[in-house]
């Protein structure tokens, strides 16, 4: 009897100690100050003009659907009118699961919890992110009724790229939230569990099956009739998406790759009152794109817009239809990049004493290196001039083999370094076949480099905000902007003079100029470098006003063709073409110690009377090739 008191004794004092920690806790919750939820995970968006763009509705409590609200509850969270924040029946069985299975597949958050997550940004699974959406969750459920909880709730979940239950049943049915039939609203219900898995635009048959899962948990926990389960199971779901136009949509995009930026400047930023986002979106440069893309069924395209002058992403699109694919292949897609990262090469080149007339014999060839280690690249087609041939026209037909002679004599590590120098981030190793482009960089990564040629050596950071206020206009970042001159001037004047000869037809020889195809449909002087590799198609084009870089190519690897590649240089000649239609062509200055010579653009010589198709090719003064008559 007195072991039994005495374990009576203990257990009561834990119970008391943990009861006056809990009430302590609640107590210390209700006097902090009571966070403004009635504007939680509201981003506004405005574009360059300050124009709002994309921003979600808020829905009362009492417009919601019943049904919404009842499906939400029987798969998220059936006794969340019964905790205050943390459901531990269902915690204990999670990890009795977990521990049974083996594995962590099983969770056990509410609908208060998940709701504290979606005030910050940072979704890290770190302690210190658990400890505060512990601390928010408690907050929320001592300073508000579940109902106001549930509407913060509804109103910030993920369905499927769209947030808020009002913005997806516009988006996914075309109808107000509180028209919903059951069977749409189990359907919307089901989609938050796995945004990317069970958006019915993604996979419509997933989505189905999720329904169900949602049905069977109404009808178990009294939500629903047999009558209803049954009647919302054969009832026939007909997707009729929102009228939005196809700019605005594909703006979407721009607007996930936005808060990723704001993920990384704000990292722990509260948004529990909102916040106002000013980015640089320039509407005409997105219905530039959209209006400019020519693809064939089934490929996958991205592109990026960039103001030269200041970095800021102007235009970018993720994919063909925001719709069928919310993953953002221009800023999470690393591809190899192919031929466009010659252009840094022969900066780089110009820099260690090269010029535009620097020779080197283009033929097949094998490379033999240390411990008998071999590389044979070789030209597209399978086409050599079997001659010597000028950087020039290296560069204008984008023949491997001199850029490869190039990338040895230079030295492999000299182009690595001068991708840094111009804000690539991604690891690069110094091997051969990096003159070729054959490791991976992101298409903005890549646009942002361009960019530093297009504004002739100065680099700035690749951005899309402005600056951000908060709900009342007190502003909380705004972007300061830092040019760095990170390479030469006059070199790089010369380096954009060579690149708008990717279209110029004297540059025909052996092979074609990568761009001539298009030629015809450019009125403007361009900076151009095409890419081509089994698998991908790129095109990076500029002039002082703006940079356009464009990638194609298919997600499962498939390999591209030529039609895919020509379709991908046509994009570029409209979206570039559309965007500048009424600006004045807009081109560099030759600086002072610059001097333009007329030569052989093949061979690099000094034109004289029997040159064909003679063109002025630039130098640094006293670099210039000179006839024998001149040198003595």
């Amino acid at each position: 009897m007195k072991i039994l008191k005495k374990i009576h004794f203990i257990l009561t004092i834990f119970v008391i100690i943990v009861t006056l920690i809990y009430a302590t806790i609640y107590l210390y919750a209700w006097m902090n100050p009571k966070l403004s939820i009635n504007n939680i995970k509201s981003y506004y968006f405005y574009d360059n003009n300050d124009n709002d763009i994309l921003n979600e509705e808020w829905m009362e409590y009492d417009d919601i659907n019943d049904y919404i609200i009842k499906a939400t509850l029987a798969i998220e969270d059936k006794n969340f009118f019964n905790h205050k924040g943390f459901d531990y029946l269902r915690i204990a069985k999670a990890l009795y699961n977990n521990i049974i299975s083996g594995e962590n597949n099983e969770g056990a958050s509410t609908i208060t919890q998940q709701y504290a997550k979606n005030l910050y940004l940072n979704f890290d699974k770190t302690w210190e992110r658990k400890i505060n959406e512990a601390w928010l969750t408690i907050r929320l459920e001592t300073h508000y009724s579940k109902k106001e909880i549930l509407e913060g709730y509804l109103n910030t979940i993920n369905y499927g790229g769209v947030f808020g239950i009002e913005n997806a049943s516009k988006y996914y049915f075309n109808k107000n939230s509180k028209d919903l039939t059951l069977a749409e609203a189990s359907l919307l219900a089901g989609i938050p569990n796995r945004p990317s898995a069970y958006s019915p635009l993604i996979d419509f048959e997933a989505s189905l099956k999720r329904q169900k899962i949602v049905l069977k948990a109404m009808l178990r926990n009294n939500f629903i009739t047999q009558q209803e389960y049954d009647q919302a199971i054969g009832e026939n779901i007909v997707l009729e998406k929102e009228d939005i136009d196809n700019v605005t949509l594909s703006a979407m995009y721009y607007k996930d790759a936005t808060i990723n930026e704001l993920k990384e400047i704000l990292p722990n930023i509260n948004t529990a009152n909102g916040l106002k986002i000013y980015t640089y979106l320039d509407m005409k440069a997105q219905e530039a794109i959209v209006d400019g893309i020519i693809i064939d069924d089934g490929i996958q395209i991205s592109c990026v817009m960039i103001d030269p002058n200041n970095g800021a992403i102007i235009g970018l699109i993720g994919g063909y239809d925001y719709n069928d694919s919310q993953y953002n292949r221009a800023i999470q897609a690393n591809r190899s990049v192919g031929s466009t990262l010659k252009p840094f090469l022969y900066y780089a080149a110009l820099e260690n004493n090269f010029t535009a007339s620097t020779t080197f014999t283009s033929e097949k060839t094998t490379f033999v290196f240390a411990d008998d280690v071999t590389y044979a690249p070789h030209n597209y087609g399978s086409i050599y001039p079997n001659k010597e041939i000028s950087l020039a026209y290296a560069l204008a037909t984008s023949d491997n083999i001199y850029a490869v002679k190039t990338h040895i004599f230079l030295g492999n590590e000299v182009l690595v370094e001068t991708m840094k120098r111009l804000g690539v981030k991604q690891k690069l190793d110094s091997i051969p076949s990096l003159a070729l482009g054959s490791q991976p960089i992101s298409l903005v990564e890549m646009t942002g480099a361009y960019a530093v040629l297009a504004s002739e050596g100065y680099k700035t950071r690749p951005h899309f905000i402005k600056r951000i206020e908060d709900i009342n206009g007190n502003i909380i970042y705004e972007f300061k902007e830092q040019k760095e001159p990170v390479l030469n001037e006059s070199i790089t004047y010369i380096m954009n003079e060579l690149l708008s000869n990717s279209s110029n037809p004297k540059y025909i020889g052996t092979s074609y100029p990568t761009a001539y195809v298009i030629s015809d449909k450019l009125t403007k002087k361009y900076a151009i470098k095409t890419g081509t590799t089994d698998f991908d198609h790129l095109i990076f084009g500029y002039n002082k006003d703006v940079v356009v870089g464009v990638w194609t190519g298919y997600d499962d690897n498939r390999n591209i063709t030529s039609q895919d590649s020509y379709n991908s240089k046509l994009s570029w000649a409209n979206i570039i073409e559309k965007y500048l239609k009424d600006k004045k062509d807009n081109w560099y200055s030759m600086p002072n110690n610059v001097v333009g010579v007329l030569t052989d653009p093949i061979n690099g010589s000094l034109a004289n009377k029997n040159t064909k198709n003679a063109t002025i090719q630039y130098y640094l003064k006293g670099t210039e090739p000179y006839s024998k008559m001149e040198l003595e």
